[in-house]
């Protein structure tokens, strides 16, 4: 009996120290686990702590230690934090290695964080990437109500400050800064309250309004702040000042952004229209490679058939290199375009920041055909303008020209007034004009659109002959601009605005993911 008791309590010994042994595995791998998940928690604290900084101070990117910095391939750092939970008590600590942007076109900041839990060995490391809208990362934003007819697509984010009725198909997300609103009747309204992103069940092709999916459709939402844009404009005649030794020692003048100097540089272009006539200041051509052409508008007949005919020109300089800051500021009116194409970044802002009244606010007129060299993100085009954005009347072929494939790229921002296809002309506000209305006859808008006031490429007329609108037998309505007209929205600019594009509001994380390498 003695052999078979030995090996009946050798084998339970055995079978229980692989139990205890299985058991004290699975203790340490869960304490482990806890450990591990500890530490991810606490390298999230450190990305939402940094992005807080951030917003609290949006181009420090060494922590608050203003000397002593080495910039690293994983960018500044380290920079060590203590943990503490909200009960107080010491939880870890969190290492923090920041790369800032990467260039002027950009906003984004990379945080790396290292998280380790008090007395472990145990790390885990989250990089994220934060950044700053900008008003190019919509593909419409406006101050003002929006209406996307049945047979309109809203491609890329939309947004708006009153409200949008949307009746044709959204590619990406609708948003509004109200929950409800009454709109007028120019932009859909009938009189009652809607809610801030709605459609009329009376509109059932090509998108039924009644069955469609609004998941997409957010309301309220922050609105988007359109005052700040003046303090970008400043911000633009600042950069420009600074990019010539004749003009750098304005920069810094506490008076700087009602400055008027006289000469002008390839960066700041004086303003030579005195009378603040809305016909006068300069024609900027971009060109290929990547410089511009500068001419002196004297006159303008918006009523020719091409910007030569229109324009009173004569030649400034030519073969202008753009600047190394991507920013032209003009202290004036501008009329743009491209010959045939433009590549390279550059933001042209126009702003008579010393203007005395809204009727010597400084508009943009794109005169011609406005063409990227490339649809990648290396190419950008951005205008700015102190009051409105319009495309001259004259900038398409006349309709007498078949087929026509008229286009337009750029990031296109007015601070007060209008981004449109004017109804009536400057030279007379009597006469409607020109209308597009044969299939033929197609205009593309490649980029983003921000406006104060009124967004639009073609009008309604009416049922009577008015100036040189085209009737359209389909509505029976006579139309100007382009019946036949798509808005695509530019992806690169949400990202890789051009250069000192204004933003609009704090950072906030755009990707964020654990990775297994860390300094």
């Amino acid at each position: 009996m003695l052999p078979a008791l030995l090996s009946v309590i050798v084998s339970f010994s055995i079978i229980g120290l692989a139990v205890t042994e299985v058991t004290l595995t699975n203790f340490t791998a869960i304490a482990n686990s806890v450990k591990a998940q500890q530490a991810l928690n606490i390298a999230e604290a450190g990305v939402n702590y940094y992005e807080w900084h951030l917003n609290h101070n949006g181009t420090d990117y060494t922590d608050g230690n203003n000397s002593g910095n080495t910039l690293t391939a994983y960018g500044y750092g380290p920079y060590v934090h203590q943990y503490v939970d909200l009960n107080g008590v010491d939880e870890g600590t969190y290492t923090l290695y920041i790369q800032p942007p990467t260039s002027n076109n950009s906003s984004i900041v990379t945080i790396r964080s290292i998280g380790q839990p008090l007395n472990s060995s145990i790390t885990k490391t989250i990089k994220a990437e934060v950044g700053i809208p900008s008003f190019a990362s919509w593909g419409v934003v406006s101050d003002s109500a929006l209406w996307f007819g049945a047979n309109e697509t809203a491609d890329g984010p939309v947004i708006s400050n009153q409200g949008i009725r949307m009746d044709g198909l959204n590619t990406s997300t609708v948003s509004s800064a109200n929950s409800s609103y009454t709109p007028s009747a120019s932009v859909g309204g009938d009189g009652s309250s809607h809610p801030g992103v709605w459609c009329s069940t009376s509109v059932t092709s090509p998108v039924n309004c009644s069955t469609r999916s609004k998941a997409d459709w957010l309301y309220p939402v922050p609105t988007i702040d359109f005052n700040q844009v003046s303090s970008y404009l400043c911000k633009l005649k600042k950069i420009a000042f600074s990019s010539s030794s004749t003009t750098s020692s304005l920069n810094n003048n506490s008076n700087a952004c009602s400055s008027t100097p006289n000469e002008s540089t390839t960066a700041y272009i004086a303003r030579s229209n005195s009378n603040s006539s809305r016909s006068k200041g300069y024609l900027i051509v971009l060109n290929p490679n990547s410089t511009y052409d500068l001419y002196k508008v004297s006159s303008e007949d918006d009523t020719q058939s091409s910007y030569l005919s229109a324009l009173g020109l004569s030649l400034v300089s030519s073969g202008n290199a753009i600047p190394a800051t991507g920013v032209i500021y003009v202290e004036d009116n501008v009329w743009v375009t491209s010959n045939p194409d433009f590549h390279g970044r550059v933001t042209i802002a126009a702003g008579n920041l010393s203007a005395a009244s809204s009727n010597s606010y400084s508009n943009i007129t794109i005169a011609g055909p406005l063409l990227y060299s490339t649809k990648n993100g290396s190419d950008a085009i951005g205008l700015i303008a102190q009051n409105t954005i319009s495309i001259a009347p004259y900038a398409p072929p006349p309709p007498s020209v078949t087929p026509i494939n008229f286009e337009v790229d750029g990031a296109l921002l007015a601070e007060r007034g209008n981004v449109w296809y004017p109804d009536t002309y400057n030279i007379n506000p009597l006469i409607c004009t020109t209308g597009y209305v044969d299939p033929t006859q197609q205009f593309l808008f490649y980029g983003s659109v921000a406006t104060r006031l009124t967004w639009t490429w073609s009008w309604l007329d009416g049922d009577s002959q008015c100036g040189n609108a085209a009737y359209d037998s389909t509505s029976g309505q006579y139309i100007s601009g382009f019946l036949n007209n798509t808005t695509q929205y530019d992806y690169n600019l949400m990202y890789n605005p051009p250069p000192y594009y204004p933003l609009t509001s704090g950072y906030s994380i755009l990707s964020w993911r654990e990775v297994l390498t860390h300094p």
